[in-house]
């Protein structure tokens, strides 16, 4: 076998194999003569059938099923051992590239391109100062949390007068330019409305003040302007059927349910934190003040990345990439979104493919590597919080090891954890070797910083 590299301009390589006769023969005529053992054709005992016959027909199959594992097997290999960057899959050449004859004995020769990633060097020390912003957990922060679990844990009850965010259940008829039921218009029973989510304000005020009993007029395509769905969703009918509906609803109101957040205590305190763990409202409190901390350096650590991010690619500066062969690379793997997607997408691959070169060698150069136990790690912190999205902050640790071990075992899951487990050291590393200029900020102040990006 004979292996080429050209890469005269450091990019856009061209790599020519040559795949000879002794490469593939011997393994081709073992695997006929296991064909010949089991080949079952009329005239013949098992075994027996000519080899002429089983070349004839599964001679050129066999052939070019292992010259492609050759290939892509020693493509592969001269790639590693060379310690060749290629970006992406190689193709096959369109101008050097020669049809091959599968049914000729001989050497077969196959021409590929290779997009080569730039040559560049990403460096951090001591002398790169990065912002590190520190979020100020304050009384209103705490206020704000405090009612956020008052509120996860608040139920629905009866109210005699509508105010705020109730929710409001009744009748609806549709009426006639005179204000009269439509006879065979719609008609729905036990609807639902929340005025607070209403858009049209003349159309919300119709609501104020209401109670069991009242009837009221509005009109479903005037409260939710350009909202078909919801208009269908209220009046219990398909998207369809409102498209051209312009009436107005009579509104009998049946029910006003008014949320009510659960109160500042013992049993709040036990929901949250676990039974016993919190005694009073000051611990409460402090618990939270904890908790956010805690949350707000994953914060500060993301924006920390971010930052690192545009400071070593405006370092490292514009690289040069073999953007026609990337193009063709981005096409064949978007076979089904054509050019248009290929062309609207190819500057901010390209800008996606920078920092993941740089990261590529920060990793390396700070020899992070990442161990089962890891992994574990962020499964466990991604489960523990997607429970907090319910306002389960409590979860015992052996539930989150379960639910953690059952992740793992998906495949599609696996890459997104090594990168975040990639993300994490990487991290905690460079905020030790870079000088770290450290600022406090409030969370509204955060915010904007991370809407500028």
């Amino acid at each position: 076998m004979k292996i080429a590299f050209d890469c005269a301009d450091k990019i856009n390589g061209l790599l020519t194999m040559t795949i000879e006769q002794a490469d593939y023969q011997e393994k081709v005529e073992k695997t006929l003569k296991e064909y010949r053992k089991k080949a079952q054709v009329p005239g013949f005992r098992p075994g027996m059938v000519p080899m002429g016959m089983i070349k004839k027909q599964y001679g050129t199959a066999v052939k070019v099923d292992e010259v492609n594992r050759l290939l892509g097997e020693k493509l592969y290999e001269y790639i590693r051992e060379n310690k060749i960057q290629m970006l992406g899959d190689p193709l096959p050449n369109t101008e050097k590239q020669v049809a091959q004859d599968f049914e000729k004995e001989g050497d077969l020769t196959f021409v590929f391109d290779i997009a080569v990633a730039p040559e560049f060097e990403a460096k951090l020390s001591g002398k790169d100062k990065i912002a590190y912003y520190t979020i100020d957990v304050d009384d209103k922060l705490i206020g704000q949390q405090v009612e956020m679990y008052q509120s996860q844990a608040g139920e629905f009850v009866k109210a005699d007068v509508f105010s705020g965010n109730d929710t409001i259940t009744g009748d609806l008829r549709q009426l006639d330019e005179n204000g009269n039921t439509l006879e065979g218009g719609i008609t729905t029973e036990a609807g639902m409305v929340m005025p607070a989510y209403i858009k049209e304000e003349s159309q919300k005020k119709l609501f104020d003040g209401c109670k069991a009993g009242d009837i009221i007029t509005f009109n479903p395509k005037k409260a939710y302007p350009d909202n078909d769905a919801e208009v269908a969703a209220l009046l219990k009918v398909k998207k369809e059927d409102v498209a051209d509906l312009t009436a107005d609803f009579s509104f009998q109101v049946t029910e006003i349910r008014h949320f009510q957040p659960a109160e500042v205590n013992q049993a709040l305190f036990d929901r949250v934190f676990g039974e016993g763990n919190v005694k009073d409202e000051k611990e409460f409190r402090e618990k939270i003040a904890e908790q956010l901390k805690a949350q707000f350096v994953g914060s500060s650590d993301y924006k920390f990345m971010l930052d690192v991010r545009e400071h070593l690619e405006k370092k490292v500066g514009k690289l040069e990439f073999p953007e026609a062969l990337l193009k063709r690379i981005m096409l064949n793997n978007n076979k089904d979104k054509g050019e248009d997607f290929v062309e609207k997408n190819f500057e901010a691959s390209i800008n996606e493919l920078k920092w993941h070169l740089i990261k590529e060698q920060i990793v390396a150069a700070q020899k992070i590597e990442i161990k089962d136990e890891d992994l574990k790690a962020v499964a466990k912190n991604a489960m523990r919080a997607q429970f907090a999205q319910y306002g389960m902050s409590n979860v015992p640790d052996d539930v989150l090891e379960n639910y953690a071990e059952e992740q793992l075992k998906k495949r599609e899951n696996i890459d997104n954890f090594v990168d975040r487990a990639i993300d994490l050291k990487l991290t905690e590393v460079l905020k030790n070797v870079v000088k770290l200029d450290e600022k406090a900020i409030s969370l509204d102040d955060f915010n904007k910083l991370l809407e500028k990006k």
